[in-house]
């Protein structure tokens, strides 16, 4: 068993040794090949700061969260997924907050609504619904109006044709991990900027969804509906990514016996 001085022991940076609540690591090279790949080293030192904190903080009620180390492994992966793109600053202040506050370790959920309440999360959406937003504007990303300009950056540096063309599974990792980096630095303090829109705007788009429109008052559709149904249109002739967003939408259309159009040109 570590002493109080072994747990409480720091590297020269500051930050908690790797293995402050078990041997247990923050992630194994026995997770599948389809798992997320984007974990930092800080992230998975972070991670063992909070827990060897909780230890420490919550005593038996803590040990009583986790009955074999696998659980322990499982947890910390599953925190560090969660907290990627905060600073050390930030989670301390998390932690001192649930200590005073709290009889039980939190829940990531709990945890997260800490952070958020705490540092107001600079108005960034959650990465999965900013992901939705990059996908479905990513054809004329110089002219939308972005809820947060983070999304903007994190798609740029994804690569718009990626976001039009290429399956979830496959850029989605990239686009969250892009998107926890620009997130950390705006959490830092940096303003982003967004593009100018140009004077001229592309034709196509104009016309997309001005097809869009009124295809969907011809079909008695709410804009949003007409919107979500023809997303499809947006994608590259000929790519399965196309074919299956249309697919998709059909089954929904045909339940009210309405046809989607092959093309809008």
């Amino acid at each position: 068993m570590k002493t109080p001085a072994e747990i409480l022991a720091k590297t020269e940076n500051g930050l908690p040794q790797q293995s402050w609540t078990s041997k247990t690591p923050t992630g194994e090279e026995t997770q599948s090949e389809s798992a997320p790949r984007d974990l930092s080293v800080e992230t998975k030192t972070l991670v063992n700061m909070i827990f060897a904190r909780f230890m420490a903080i919550y005593g038996h009620k803590f040990k009583s969260c986790f009955e074999t180390q696998d659980e322990i492994r499982i947890a910390k992966r599953e925190w560090a997924l969660s907290l990627g793109g905060y600073s050390e600053q930030e989670l301390v202040a998390a932690i001192d907050y649930c200590k005073e506050h709290s009889a039980w370790m939190p829940t990531i959920s709990e945890f997260l609504k800490v952070l958020r309440n705490l540092t107001g999360d600079h108005g960034l959406p959650a990465g999965k619904h900013a992901y939705e937003e990059a996908c479905l504007h990513a054809d004329h990303a110089s002219t939308h109006k972005w809820s947060h300009p983070a999304i903007y950056h994190a798609g740029k540096a994804t690569g718009w044709f990626r976001l039009r063309t290429e399956d979830e599974p496959n850029v989605f990792p990239d686009f969250r991990y892009n998107y926890d980096v620009i997130c950390r630095r705006v959490r830092a303090g940096e303003e982003l900027d967004l593009p100018v829109p140009v004077a001229l705007p592309d034709k196509s788009d104009v016309s997309l969804f001005t097809f869009i429109q009124s295809w969907g008052e011809e079909h008695n559709l709410k804009p949003e509906v007409a919107s979500k149904w023809l997303f499809y249109l947006t994608k590259p002739k000929g790519t399965q990514v196309r074919e299956r967003f249309r697919k998709h939408a059909q089954v929904e259309a045909s339940a009210m016996g309405i046809e989607l159009p092959d093309d809008y040109q």
